[in-house]
C-alpha cells in the first residue's frame, strides 16, 4: 500500500465523522456534506502528498472544504441571479432533522462568509483572529462578517443580543 493510501484510510478511519460534521455545519444539508469532503478529499489527495501527518491532512481537508463551500454559494448566487436565462426553476424539498428547521432557515439566509464565520466561531472554537486567517481576511472583516451574522440571527431566531453571543 502507497503511503498516500495509508495516510487516507487513517485520516478517514480517525476523522471521517468530525469532517462529516464541520461539512453539514457550513452546507446545513447531510448529501450537500458529504459532497464537499469527498470533494475537498479528492482535491487534497490528487496530488500526491508525503511525510503529512494525519493533523495536517485533516487541516488541509478543512481548507479545501471551507474554500470549496465558499466559491460553491458564490457561484450558486450566480446561478441563481441568472438560471432563468437557462432553465425552468427548480423546485427542492429539502428535509433534515439533524438542526431544527427555524435554525437551519436563520443559517440559510446568511451569506457564504457569514456562515462560514458562525461555523468557524461557534463550531470549530477559533477565535476572530485565526477565522481571518482561515478566510485570507483582515481581522476587522471577520469581525464585521461575525456581528452581521449575530445580528440576522438574533432577530430571526428571536434572541437578544446577549444571548447570540
Amino acid at each position: 500500500m502507497a503511503d498516500w493510501e495509508r495516510d487516507f484510510t487513517e485520516l478517514l478511519a480517525t476523522r471521517e465523522q468530525a469532517l462529516l460534521a464541520y461539512a453539514y455545519l457550513l452546507t446545513g444539508e447531510s448529501a450537500a456534506a458529504a459532497d464537499l469532503v469527498q470533494d475537498a478529499l479528492l482535491r487534497v489527495f490528487r496530488r500526491l502528498r508525503r511525510g503529512d501527518d494525519i493533523a495536517q491532512l485533516e487541516w488541509y481537508v478543512r481548507r479545501a472544504m471551507l474554500n470549496q463551500f465558499v466559491d460553491g454559494r458564490r457561484r450558486a448566487g450566480w446561478w441563481r441571479a441568472n438560471r432563468h436565462l437557462f432553465a425552468a426553476p427548480e423546485i427542492h424539498h429539502d428535509h433534515d432533522p439533524a438542526l431544527a428547521d427555524e435554525v437551519r432557515r436563520a443559517l440559510g439566509t446568511l451569506s457564504p462568509k457569514q456562515r462560514a464565520c458562525v461555523v468557524l466561531r461557534y463550531y470549530e472554537d477559533l477565535s476572530v483572529l485565526q477565522i481571518a486567517e482561515e478566510l485570507g481576511c483582515a481581522e476587522g472583516t471577520a469581525k464585521r462578517h461575525l456581528a452581521d451574522a449575530r445580528a440576522k440571527l438574533a432577530t430571526q431566531l428571536t434572541l437578544t443580543e446577549e444571548s447570540a453571543l
